[in-house]
């Protein structure tokens, strides 16, 4: 969608365009193409080399195959692995994993971010470690065999430590892990909670329960890569380092729907904040709900999470509120009534010291993705 509008805004291009097995050499047609040039998911070796002997003009918008020498747009793994570490350490779990691809550059990148976040909290993370033959097969021959070694994930399941929090390296992987889960007997997500990567709506709404997934800007990386042809083949210089696109946000699910903590009584009062913090909602009714004088609550959430609850409540509305800016065309007046914070200047007051942006300046980025990175981070 991101390179059809494009064309439409920009320029009358003749496009020439194909699905195709990723693990295939490429359409017979494209051997003796005559275009000008091509954006492609490179997904392999032989792939890469048939484009590379064309001589046109590339974009790659898959980083599948490193060293290609050509420009590269892709998701921004570093922002993607943040967004899932911060969603699972909301949710207060102390157990976090890893389940990927291993050798696979996209689900290798993924895990050493992701456990690099949770080193910085202090963390540790667990990473599921494959039979060695699989590591020797690329992503797709990897993904279809994985099914083969279902008896030997279940395994690894089982001798984690719950409750846990596991990212996928994608939804395919996530969607595996929780048909596992169910095999062998294992809550989702009460023991276990799942989130995955790009968030097909198909894959995530047919797994059960529903998988969790960080939405890539998909849109944005083709808008950008059909910007980026189009200087190219005005003989204008590529940029040195790869664009990066970060990701629009995360599709809560039933997958990760669970208040992970071990301490059922801040866990009570944690609820009762999430529930009403679009209303009217004070501390001390959160502490009694969790048993505990405010005091204490306090001390026992600030431990846990890291910030008070009035933090929380704070953050839950700012959440809402760029929800909300993001996707409806409410004014301020309006966003701020429904996120509890009820006046526009206030809402407007904490959004600019807590995000770093005006309202406005919010939803003007949210409608302007399409625009086209200066620099690769």
């Amino acid at each position: 969608m991101g390179v059809a509008k494009f064309v439409r805004e920009h320029r009358e291009w003749s496009v020439q365009s194909e699905e195709w097995m990723w693990s295939e050499d490429g359409p017979a047609w494209l051997r003796k193409w005559k275009g000008d040039g091509i954006i492609g998911r490179i997904e392999n070796r032989k792939l890469a080399s048939l484009i590379l002997k064309l001589g046109i003009k590339t974009v790659d918008v898959r980083g599948s195959v490193s060293g290609l020498g050509v420009p590269l747009i892709d998701t921004d793994d570093e922002k993607v692995t943040r967004l899932a570490a911060e969603h699972l350490m909301s949710l207060g779990f102390r157990h976090y994993a890893f389940c990927g691809f291993l050798g696979a550059n996209y689900s290798d990148k993924r895990c050493y971010w992701f456990q690099r976040h949770l080193a910085q909290q202090g963390l540790p993370c667990i990473v599921f470690s494959p039979h060695a033959s699989l590591s020797k097969v690329d992503t797709i021959e990897y993904e279809k065999r994985w099914l083969g070694f279902q008896e030997e994930v279940a395994q690894w399941i089982s001798s984690l430590p719950k409750p846990i929090g596991i990212m996928a390296c994608n939804d395919i992987c996530g969607q595996k892990l929780l048909n596992i889960c169910r095999r062998s007997g294992v809550l989702v997500p009460e023991e276990i909670a799942v989130i995955g990567v790009d968030n097909d709506e198909v894959l995530c709404e047919l797994s059960d329960p529903p998988l969790t997934s960080v939405v890539p800007d998909a849109f944005r990386i083709g808008y950008s890569a059909a910007t980026l042809l189009e200087q190219l083949m005005a003989n204008q210089s590529p940029p040195a380092e790869p664009i990066l696109i970060p990701p629009t946000g995360i599709v809560a699910r039933r997958s990760t729907e669970v208040l992970a903590l071990e301490d059922r009584h801040l866990a009570a009062g944690l609820r009762f904040i999430r529930e009403n913090a679009f209303r009217t909602v004070r501390v001390d009714d959160a502490a009694r709900m969790a048993g505990m004088s405010r005091r204490v609550f306090e001390r026992r959430f600030a431990a846990q999470f890291g910030h008070p609850p009035k933090a929380e409540v704070t953050r839950l509305r700012l959440e809402r509120a760029k929800q909300l800016l993001a996707e409806t065309d409410w004014n301020l007046a309006e966003i701020a009534e429904r996120v509890g914070l009820n006046y526009p200047e206030y809402l407007h007051k904490v959004f600019t010291s807590k995000i770093g942006v005006t309202p406005g300046q919010f939803r003007s980025s949210q409608k302007n993705k399409a625009t086209l990175p200066a620099s690769g981070s």
